[in-house]
């Protein structure tokens, strides 16, 4: 099977590194020529680009566990696509992948760190968040070291995001009480009526943490055992007095200081240094315990069999929030940054052929 492929390509480049908050200004969109595969590479088209909050800290200069993006260069991302031209025994023509293919509408690759998608088995977008990534770090974060046991108490910060979405339902399918807290009243709504929450507090109408703790606190009368920490911030300072004796804190982002620059290795005005402490028990794997999902690939498997099985059977439910075309990519991350979406935030590159394939 052939297909057309045209002359050039489109990407998201970075244009200059952020100084705070995320501004359209900090990329680019450039037209190359189409890249031509050569021997073991294939050649991908781009049909829907992940964006995720750690890609801010990919923004920055600062060491992390991962290589930054450096100016000029296409903007790193998780990606799904087909294979349109393919001199790689592995990967054929048509197939549909999985890989970090960046903002870009196409992409060569050797086969490293991408994996083939039975679009029979779930739509492919998928694959970026409620059974890709996301998913996993959701999985992995509550069951390895959330270590959930019946009857305890879980509260969850970015409780309707990617990650979040999934902790909670994860968490009530363990017999756990989950509580989330969300920026807004729809959000708590969707928490509660469609994800199955048991609460889900509006951090956006607490002027302060001491107001957000108050109304976690009746939420929790029997305190918090377990604490997914996404956010930082407001909410950390609420949760962390109502922690019961051997809580657990799983560490995987704190988005409200992302800003601060590095993953909140920036300065802070006055004396409080806790973003710098929180952001090195993240990406240093202390106890509380940070974890990066890119250590445990090898519970990717259990993580996909329990959690496609739940999506199928209707235990588990997932939104996305899709911006259309690559040129809406700087804004729809940046609109993520504030707490625009609703679940995983996709970018259709181009046309999902596989849409309308039952499993």
């Amino acid at each position: 099977m052939t297909q057309t492929i045209p002359a050039t390509m489109r990407r998201v480049a970075l244009a200059a590194r952020p100084k705070g908050a995320v501004t359209p200004d900090c990329f680019r969109i450039e037209e190359l020529p189409m890249p031509q595969p050569g021997p073991g590479q294939f050649l991908v088209r781009v049909i829907w680009l992940s964006l995720d909050p750690y890609m801010r800290g990919r923004m920055d200069e600062s060491k992390s566990y991962a290589k930054g993006v450096e100016i000029g260069e296409t903007m790193q991302g998780g990606a799904v696509g087909e294979v349109i031209a393919s001199n790689h025994p592995g990967f054929a023509v048509g197939e549909f992948v999985v890989g970090p293919f960046g903002w870009a509408t196409h992409a060569l690759s050797d086969g490293e760190g991408v994996r083939k998608l039975d679009p029979a088995r779930a739509p492919i977008s998928t694959a970026l968040g409620v059974l890709g990534m996301p998913g996993h770090t959701a999985w992995v974060g509550l069951n390895d070291i959330g270590q959930p046991r019946a009857g305890e108490t879980l509260v969850v910060g970015a409780a309707t995001g990617a990650v979040g979405q999934v902790v909670g339902q994860l968490a009530k399918a363990r017999g756990l009480r989950a509580v989330g807290v969300a920026g807004g009243p729809d959000k708590c709504r969707y928490a509660v009526e469609e994800l199955g929450f048991d609460a889900c507090i509006d951090h956006r109408a607490a002027p302060d943490a001491k107001a957000l703790r108050a109304q976690l606190a009746e939420a929790c009368p029997d305190g918090v055992d377990i604490y997914y920490e996404n956010v930082g911030g407001k909410t950390l300072e609420a949760v962390i007095p109502l922690m019961n004796v051997h809580g657990r804190i799983p560490v995987c982002g704190m988005i409200s200081w992302y800003d601060l620059g590095g993953l909140g290795m920036g300065e802070v005005p006055g004396p409080d240094r806790l973003p710098r402490v929180w952001r090195t028990i993240l990406v240093q794997r202390l106890k509380v315990q940070g974890f990066i999902i890119f250590d445990h690939n090898d519970r990717f498997a259990p993580f996909e069999e329990e959690v496609s099985a739940m999506i199928r059977d209707g235990r588990l439910k997932y939104r996305e929030t899709i911006a259309e075309g690559l040129d809406a990519a700087p804004e729809a991350f940046i609109a993520m940054l504030k707490g625009g979406n609703l679940g995983k935030q996709l970018v259709r590159v181009s046309d999902d052929p596989t849409r309308g394939v039952k499993a």
